[in-house]
Formats: C-alpha cells, structure tokens, sequence
C-alpha cells in the first residue's frame, strides 16, 4: 500500500514538473501579444483538418489580421484590453467618454464594497495605460500604436490592466446578482462564482465574462467562434446581442485572440 501511495506522489511531482516546464516554455517563447500576422498563420495550425480549414477560408474573407495572446487563462481579458484601447485610439470622442468611465470606476467598486487599498495600486496603473495611449497626447497614430504594444508586452502593466478588468467584471456581477444569477451553472452563489472564478488570475473566461465587462464598460464585442460545430462557416456572437462592435475576437476551444476587419 505504501509503495503505491509512493507512486502515486511520484506521478503527482512529475505531472506538476511537466506542466510548469510547459508553462516555462510558453512564457519563453509566446509574447503577452504578438504583432499582427496574416490569418492565413491559421492554415498551418490546421493543416489537413478539412473543417477548420474551410471555416479559416470563410474566416478570411471578413478579416484579414490576428493578434496572438499568451495562452495562460488571461487571455480573453488582456485581448478586450488591447482591441478595446486600439480602436479608442482613433475614436476620440469614445476615448474620453472612457477615461471618465475609468476615472469613476473605483468610487463605483468602493461603493460596492470593494476594500480601496485593494483597488488603489491596480486603478492607478489602469489611468496610466489609458493617459499613456490617449489619442490626444500629440503624437501620431502609429506612435500610440506602438506605446500601447510595448506596454502590453510589460507583464507589470499587462497584469495590472487585466486584474482590474476581473475587478470591474466582478463588481458588475455583484451590482446585478439577480440577472447574472441565471447564467451560472452548478450549485455557485454570485458570491462564490465571483471569488472563484473571475477575480483570480489565469481563470478562463466564458460568456459570463464576457456580457458583465462589456455591460460595466458599455463596449460592443464580436466573437468569432472557431470550432467543430456544423456547417463550413464561423459563427459570429455579438456581446451584448445588438450592439455595434468596436472589438473583435476570435475564440478557440480555451482561447481567445484579437481580430481585425477586412
């Protein structure tokens, strides 16, 4: 009996040393964001598999681009952050509604209970991304363009911008727990679901996420979904369901990355 609990705790160091040399080797080699690729990068990934390869066709005849995120469970959240900032730059107007959006935010979560020595360091990273990469700073697109993708390539500033995201997420879920309520599967109150599965760091998303940072934020969000389900093409959900969207992802089994319009 010994020597099989022995074994069993063998296995469990192994397993754990195997997956945290994956995770070494991911941090190694995949940035926070890459620069954006062709989508036609996808056909390599599925190379012979003849329904994701009609669906990337159908795919590319709507986008042209991708923007690969590190996959480590952030990854929704760091690609609405990116996407969302990127077409803020050329939208002025939307920009400054934001700011103040943002500005206002952390009053809004103190309100909800939220401890402010908690918020405090995230919230004023989170105003200095934004300030960083205001369209108003006199520089030129491009150049904001390029802050905005070396700050994202900060794992400080990247994480900090991504935990107050799933602040923000955790605060619209807590504000409106009766609608939110419906959407949880399993025996989670709001309360454990919040504490559970959308404040920690490198806790996937699903649609949850998704609907309560785009209702917080008042952002509109495409995602394409990218799987074995019927049919030769992607289908597209827009969150929330009839709003016009300024982001636009791709979502695989697990994963999401950003995506630009043709």
């Amino acid at each position: 009996m010994e020597s099989f609990k022995q074994n069993d705790g063998n296995r469990d160091e192994l397993i754990i040393k195997q997956q945290k040399e994956i995770e070494k080797e991911i941090i190694e080699t995949t940035p926070l964001v890459s620069e954006q690729l062709p989508l036609t990068c996808l056909w390599t990934e599925y190379n012979g598999d003849e329904i994701f390869t009609a669906k990337i066709e159908d795919l590319s005849k709507k986008y042209k681009f991708i923007r690969r995120t590190r996959p480590d469970g952030n990854c929704f959240f760091r690609a609405f952050a990116y996407s969302y900032l990127e077409y803020l730059i050329s939208n002025v107007s939307a920009y400054q509604e934001f700011r103040k959006l943002a500005e206002e935010s952390k009053d809004k979560l103190v309100q909800l209970g939220f401890p402010s020595f908690t918020l405090e360091d995230f919230h004023e990273t989170f105003m200095e991304v934004i300030k960083r990469v205001s369209p108003e700073n006199g520089q030129s697109q491009s150049q904001v363009h390029s802050e905005l993708h070396k700050i994202f390539n900060e794992q400080g500033y990247s994480d900090y911008v991504v935990v107050y995201l799933r602040l923000i997420t955790s605060g619209k879920l807590q504000e409106e727990a009766d609608f939110y309520q419906n959407f949880i599967e399993g025996d989670f109150t709001i309360e454990e679901f919040r504490h559970q599965e959308v404040e920690p760091m490198y806790k996937e998303s699903d649609h949850i996420h998704i609907i309560a940072l785009c209702t917080a934020l008042g952002a509109g969000v495409r995602v394409e979904y990218l799987d074995r389900g019927e049919g030769g093409t992607v289908k597209a959900h827009d969150f929330p369901e009839g709003t016009e969207p300024g982001i636009y992802l791709i979502y695989r089994p697990g994963h999401y990355d950003i995506l630009y319009p043709n």
